[in-house]
């Protein structure tokens, strides 16, 4: 099983197969519009730009799970972002990462691989969690901006704690293409 067996559904509301993403590199990422880490929309533009002409995509899942920090409809994200960042890659609707309602895609991810890939500042931005109240058990996502890193074979090869800034991606980025 890989990424090309689920179907998403953009923020037009028309469904989409993964499929369609076969042979790229793919970031795939949950976000959030009124988040401390929504500044990593700017990072995720700037991997875009300078890697989409060789095969890099991002697929970017906006969630409300966490906090309620992306209570806007899916065209209000869309326009934030636009507006805010100038993202120009795609976007879906607003799905749930974790729970019963979760999508199978995330269900999948998660199970692919589930433990994030930190870095020096994960241990204390998980400490800042639990003492919100918002700690995640087992492979559940942490938080918003959990970054899972796809090959154009469509297989998970890595997940990144929310924490970790996109620019920090750019050298496995740079492996897969």
């Amino acid at each position: 099983m890989s990424i090309y067996d689920f179907n998403v559904e953009n923020m037009s509301g028309d469904n989409i197969s993964l499929n369609d993403y076969r042979d790229q590199v793919v970031l795939i990422v949950n976000t959030a519009t009124q988040c401390g880490l929504t500044p990593q929309y700017e990072g995720l533009q700037k991997l875009y730009e300078d890697y989409h002409e060789r095969g890099f995509e991002i697929l970017d899942f906006p969630s409300n799970q966490f906090l309620e920090q992306a209570p806007e409809d899916n065209e209000g994200i869309r326009s934030f972002c636009q507006l805010n960042f100038g993202t120009e890659y795609d976007q879906f609707s607003k799905i749930d990462v974790n729970g019963d309602q979760a999508h199978p895609l995330f269900s999948f991810l998660k199970r692919v691989k589930p433990e994030d890939k930190p870095n020096e500042e994960t241990e204390g931005f998980l400490t800042k969690l639990k003492e919100l109240g918002q700690e995640r058990p087992g492979s559940d996502i942490k938080w918003n901006f959990t970054k899972f890193l796809i090959d154009r074979r469509g297989n998970v090869v890595e997940r990144y704690a929310p924490n970790i800034k996109p620019e920090e991606l750019a050298k496995d980025i740079e492996k897969l293409l």
